[in-house]
């Protein structure tokens, strides 16, 4: 059989063969929360000062383990959406660049903001902590999206590595 190809004329097998791709499609995922809460995060919701992010993630000071959690962001610095990163053990939580921007990606985030919290609810950021949020400002400015802070969420008490200037 001769078919047509970008190339030209071309013979092949008169069976025609079979070709399968992987595609990967975004697909989001609605948490429900069953809980008595008055004012909860929504989409769209914009934040103007770390406090507020603070406020908003204080109950991540009831978890035992540590959590990282995104927040992606618009054009606008509206919440799209959020990511649960990683959960880690008592002190610590495992984080790769690839890991946050690949959702992050998959929303079209303009700009991300980092969460995470330390069960112990001394906020005081780790030399890890450090490290990883110049990781992820690198990766970040590599792909477009920007990292606007770092937010560690203590007990009653945060640190934001903005109003700090370690970012």
């Amino acid at each position: 059989m001769t078919i047509d190809t970008i190339f030209g004329k071309a013979e092949t097998a008169s069976k025609p063969r079979t070709i399968k791709f992987k595609q990967i499609k975004a697909v989001y995922e609605t948490l429900a929360v069953k809980e008595e809460i008055t004012d909860y995060l929504k989409t769209g919701t914009r934040f103007t000062a770390p406090s507020q992010v603070s406020d908003t993630f204080q109950f991540l000071n009831k978890e035992p383990k540590e959590y990282f959690v995104t927040l992606h962001l618009d054009g606008k610095n509206r919440i799209i959406c959020m990511d649960i990163v990683s959960i880690g053990s008592l002190n610590q939580s495992i984080v790769h660049p690839r890991s946050v921007f690949m959702t992050a990606c998959l929303s079209s985030a303009a700009a991300i903001l980092c969460i995470h919290n330390h069960p112990t609810g001394d906020p005081t950021p780790s030399s890890e902590d450090i490290a990883i949020t110049k990781r992820l400002i690198e990766a970040g400015e590599i792909m477009g999206i920007k990292v606007l802070d770092h937010i560690i969420v203590g007990e009653g008490e945060y640190i934001s590595f903005v109003e700090r200037g370690i970012m």
